[in-house]
């Protein structure tokens, strides 16, 4: 395998992390009332779960699947990270456009209400992104 694809898995990593970091950051920011900086924080951690989609797939066309090789009751905990990961990264999507979506056309009442709900799954799934990255890649 390429040394580019092969270095693919941890730049995933690398952007769920920054997403968290960013989302983190985000509402820090909002709760002290600065737009300014939630507005930044919120968009580049859109941005870094987009280009994390982008490298996942394109490292997921080009190599294949990876398998867990954990044995014992850790191959348990995996699955049950890597299933509720996989669910609320499919959910997430929707949730995160429309959330954005509020906000650009400055229904801040619905995008405040959509975005307590949005923020705490979006959150889960990029720290666990890492951690099924930790875990495949680094176990």
């Amino acid at each position: 395998m390429a040394q580019w694809i092969s270095s693919l898995p941890a730049l995933n990593a690398f952007l769920n992390g920054l997403s968290a970091v960013l989302l983190i950051c985000g509402y820090a920011f909002i709760r002290r009332r600065k737009v300014s900086a939630h507005k930044f924080c919120m968009l580049s951690a859109f941005a870094a779960s987009a280009l994390f989609l982008t490298s996942y797939l394109t490292y997921h066309s080009l190599a294949g699947i990876k398998r867990f090789t954990g044995q014992g009751p850790i191959r348990a905990v995996y699955f049950s990270i890597l299933v509720s990961h996989t669910f609320l990264a499919a959910v997430i999507v929707p949730l995160v456009l429309m959330t954005i979506r509020r906000a650009w056309k400055k229904t801040f009442d619905r995008h405040a209400r959509l975005a307590r709900r949005t923020l705490p799954l979006w959150l889960y799934v990029s720290v666990t992104g890492v951690v099924v990255y930790w875990m495949l890649f680094r176990m």
